[in-house]
């Protein structure tokens, strides 16, 4: 494979379909995020994508948006992102985040709604990663990490650090871990709209990784007392006095959590309990805490997975969910002790950046906005009023729709596995019939799964549905959707019988004509490229795989990502058991089975999965005469995200499967 990939044709081809989605340079938004409803409910705020330049990760600016006429008006003019906008509880102004100083450090920002003009705030030790205005619109609650925190795995893994702190050192001055001054901890800061100051509410040893407004005086925060990532698996619930920071516990899960939100007056806090993989990837039961008694209650929430909550008042909680292969909006009524589901859907899907994301509008508890689409519609704009859907903008670009007219079609799929459970996942294939060279494509996590996103804004599914390739996505035992059981079925089993929910998924396509046996691939990211790389050890049917950030060797990777606890948690077994689960659920003591080329990828700046990763497998091949490459980007971390190393990505993986499984079948 050719070093510089930049003249290849696919790398172009990667290049032009992101742009024609994104159009550089003309201040067009081709999507929408973080919607908000503005407190009188006219209007909606969001972080629009909009792209400058086809150089690093995708930016965004603050839109407005008439909710009658449709109306987008872009507000910020970054540069890189503005985003989280929140509006004020008088609806005059929209405190966000933006990185226009330095990619990934954001700062607060204050947007005066009726002139739109905005303005810096007093700087802050560190960078902000959320917000939350007090009732009273008097301040700003804000949740700071420290120079040196590490992203969680889904926004990348890497370690955001400010530019000018590496003055304060010379160059050959080492890195220290394992003291506690050498480890960054996230805090909680409340910024004062009168006086602009701000000033650290958390005491020091508690670090805080989600916190909301709990009534005027408290903020609810999940919390650990240590601040590396691994403890975020053990966090509890705890309330905090603004004044002073007494601290006390209020609930220790069983497992992790997400999603926190408190009433206004704060009696009440809601948060959702969950088997997860991965920080802000959270979808399980939901849990109401009295904060004077400390009474826990656990209402049933129509037997779905909750990713999203918002308290409409004291005794209606909104809440997204993820159900099978449906996206459901419900709502919890306390004070009836009901339940009710508002909307459901399974061929479309609220947008979101992990999970369907709703936004609560107006007075009434059961309206709300939301952006929709399917695979092959762009994003819609929705409002749900009084149990009616209006549509008031669609996203996308004419280019992009004519690139996706005729390139194919999708359809839920369903199959049994060898021991009998139903899996389910999701089937895209190009026009005319089968049998189609098929791509597996394995999600991350593993607790995590595929809904359906416009294929518009995925280069790679456009690429390969062009090519005359189909693309599988299952969702087997440990995705999200189907309970809390179900996703504990992939507990103490990585890599067991997960392994015959992808094959028996492909069997059944072969049965159906779907799939050409000799032409199958696989790919993924995280857990998914862990499964690329252990799939081509258990059996021979692949004639290509593209493991991304992959996990190779559970050793290693124990004692080198900064999540260790994962991997203990997930193997259910110990490092020192010379015979368990960390070595013989490995790919790399298996490499010696191997006959499918692969190609590793992975990013240098990688915390999460090492790129020793990748480096071992792709060794471990290469000395048993396998074919494999190995590309490390440099500047990337979990996975690539920047521009144009995703277009390079995309080339070589979908060259590689033309190479190996082409789509005329020669």
């Amino acid at each position: 494979m050719q070093t510089d990939f930049r003249t290849h044709p696919l790398f172009q081809e990667a290049e032009s379909r992101t742009r024609a989605w994104l159009r550089p340079g003309t201040g067009e938004a081709s999507a929408l995020g973080q919607l908000v409803a503005s407190p009188d409910g006219r209007r909606a705020a969001a972080a629009a994508a909009v792209c400058d330049k086809l150089e690093g990760a995708p930016s965004t600016r603050i839109a407005l948006i008439d909710l009658d006429s449709g109306d987008l008006h872009i507000v910020t003019s970054g540069p890189r992102s503005d985003s989280a906008p929140k509006w004020s509880p008088d609806g005059r102004t929209i405190a966000f985040l933006s990185d226009r100083e330095q990619a990934y450090i954001n700062r607060l920002r204050l947007l005066d709604v009726e002139s739109r003009a905005d303005r810096g705030t007093t700087a802050i030790d560190g960078f902000i990663e959320y917000l939350d205005w007090s009732p009273d619109g008097s301040a700003i609650l804000l949740g700071v990490a420290a120079y040196g925190s590490e992203l969680a795995g889904a926004q990348g893994a890497r370690a955001v650090a400010l530019d000018s702190a590496s003055d304060e050192q010379p160059a050959w001055a080492p890195a220290v871990e394992g003291g506690p001054e050498a480890t960054p901890w996230r805090s909680l800061w409340i910024y004062d709209l009168a006086g602009d100051t701000a000033r650290q509410i958390t005491p020091s040893g508690v670090n805080v990784w989600q916190g909301v407004w709990c009534g005027p005086s408290h903020v609810a925060a999940i919390c650990s007392d240590r601040p590396e990532e691994t403890w975020w698996y053990s966090a509890d619930v705890r309330l905090i006095a603004i004044g002073g920071g007494a601290t006390r516990t209020l609930f220790q899960p069983a497992d992790q959590l997400g999603w926190l939100a408190a009433t206004a007056s704060g009696r009440t806090i809601a948060v959702v309990e969950a088997v997860c993989s991965d920080r802000n990837i959270v979808a399980g039961d939901l849990r109401l805490i009295d904060t004077e008694s400390g009474g826990i209650t656990r209402p049933s929430t129509l037997g779905a997975d909750i990713v999203q909550l918002h308290w409409r008042d004291e005794d209606h909680l909104l809440f997204m969910a993820a159900q099978g292969l449906d996206s459901v909006i419900g709502l919890v009524d306390r004070a009836k002790q009901d339940v009710r589901e508002l909307w459901r859907d399974r061929q479309r899907a609220p947008s979101g950046a992990y999970f369907p994301e709703v936004a609560p509008l107006g007075d009434r508890p059961e309206d709300m906005l939301f952006l929709c689409e399917t695979f092959f519609d762009a994003p819609t704009l929705i409002v749900f009023e009084q149990g009616q859907e209006r549509r008031v903008r669609q996203f996308g670009t004419p280019e992009t729709a004519a690139a996706l007219e005729g390139l194919g079609s999708a359809q839920d799929f369903s199959w049994t596995a060898p021991d009998g459970l139903e899996i389910q996942g999701w089937l895209l294939t190009p026009p005319g019939p089968g049998p189609h060279p098929v791509i597996m494509q394995v999600h991350g996590g593993p607790v995590w799964y595929y809904r359906p996103i416009y294929v518009g804004r995925s280069t790679m599914a456009q690429m390969a549905l062009a090519a005359g390739y189909a693309l599988f996505q299952p969702n087997p035992r440990g995705s999200s959707g189907r309970g809390q059981a179900f996703a504990r079925l992939v507990f103490g089993d990585m890599g067991g019988a997960d392994t015959y929910d992808y094959l028996s998924g492909l069997d059944a396509l072969q049965e159906a004509g779907i799939a050409d046996p000799r032409r199958i691939g696989v790919t993924g990211g995280s857990y998914g490229g862990y499964i690329s790389a252990w799939l081509v050890t258990q059996d021979q049917r692949f004639a290509a795989s593209v493991p991304v950030a992959p996990v190779t060797n559970w050793v290693s990777e124990h004692l080198t990502c900064n999540v260790p606890s994962f991997a203990q948690t997930f193997l259910e077994d110990q490092l020192s058991n010379p015979t368990g689960k960390y070595f013989t659920r490995s790919p790399i003591h298996y490499a010696d089975r191997v006959r499918t080329p692969t190609l590793n990828i992975c990013g240098a700046l990688d915390k999460i999965t090492p790129p020793g990763q990748a480096l071992e497998f792709h060794r471990a091949l290469r000395g048993h005469g396998v074919v494999s490459v190995l590309i490390t980007y440099p500047l990337e971390g979990h996975g690539p995200r920047s521009m144009p190393a995703i277009f390079d990505y995309v080339a070589r993986m979908m060259a590689w499967f033309r190479d190996h499984i082409p789509a005329n079948g020669k």
